[in-house]
């Protein structure tokens, strides 16, 4: 059984919380400043060996280097970070941990996209496809894109000869050839859905993966948890799952 405790106590955190011992983990602390119950501040003495942070993308930075500098390996579900990925690599490196980072811990998702990659690739070779993607989330999640939605739109990019670069915002203007557009929609209580899809004048392809629970993104993070303790380095929940299927 292994010992995690839980940075942020939201809906992800309750989730977390109420899987654990299922997946072979047992909540030993639980950090939210906002929640009764809850210790108000990342205290190392009160830490497990790993712990999990779904908190906010204004604090998971400072979590983070307060974890690092705590020695604590850590998974990472919080997203909206993506521009600080060397500094988060070097507090793996400095400090001798691990670390796992995720835009998705759905195990489903990562399949979802490997199917995207193979997808543009076909595409690729019959120009009259142009390709395009949106996503849906509820209204209470605090960035826009999706940390998957950005990573989606890599994959495009790493398979498209025709596409350059993704654009998130809103075009005032008629898109460029080489742009993919990935919009964002934020309503109601939607866990997750992304859609691709590839269109000529003639039909539409499209990829879907919808969530329907958030109990998928918790046993993904419970298991990243296990695997991740005791490594150093950062690594990615992609690179784990590669493990896994090789």
């Amino acid at each position: 059984m292994l010992d995690i405790s839980l940075i942020g106590y939201g809906k992800m955190g309750r989730m977390l919380h109420e899987l654990a011992s299922s997946h072979g983990c047992r909540v030993q602390s639980i950090v939210d400043p906002l929640q009764e119950g809850c210790l108000k501040e990342i205290d190392g003495k009160q830490l497990a060996a790993v712990c999990i942070d779904f908190s906010h993308p204004s604090a998971v930075l400072d979590n983070l280097r307060k974890l690092a500098a705590a020695k604590r390996d850590i998974v990472v579900g919080t997203t909206g970070w993506n521009d600080h990925l060397d500094e988060v690599r070097a507090m793996a490196e400095d400090n001798g941990i691990g670390i796992l980072w995720g835009a998705n811990f759905s195990i489903g998702m990562n399949i979802f996209n490997r199917v995207t990659q193979f997808a543009t690739a076909l595409c690729d070779k019959f120009p009259q496809y142009d390709i395009y993607g949106f996503e849906l989330h509820h209204n209470q999640k605090a960035d826009s894109p999706s940390g998957t939605a950005i990573q989606l739109a890599q994959t495009i990019l790493s398979q498209s000869s025709r596409k350059t670069k993704a654009v998130y915002d809103k075009l005032d203007r008629r898109i460029e050839p080489d742009e993919l557009h990935f919009a964002s929609v934020r309503a109601g209580s939607i866990p997750g859905t992304h859609t691709v899809g590839f269109d000529s004048l003639s039909d539409t392809v499209e990829l879907i993966h919808r969530v329907r629970s958030r109990a998928c993104f918790a046993q993904g993070a419970l298991e990243a948890a296990k695997w991740i303790a005791g490594r150093k380095g950062l690594y990615s929940f992609n690179q784990m799952m590669e493990e896994r299927l090789c």
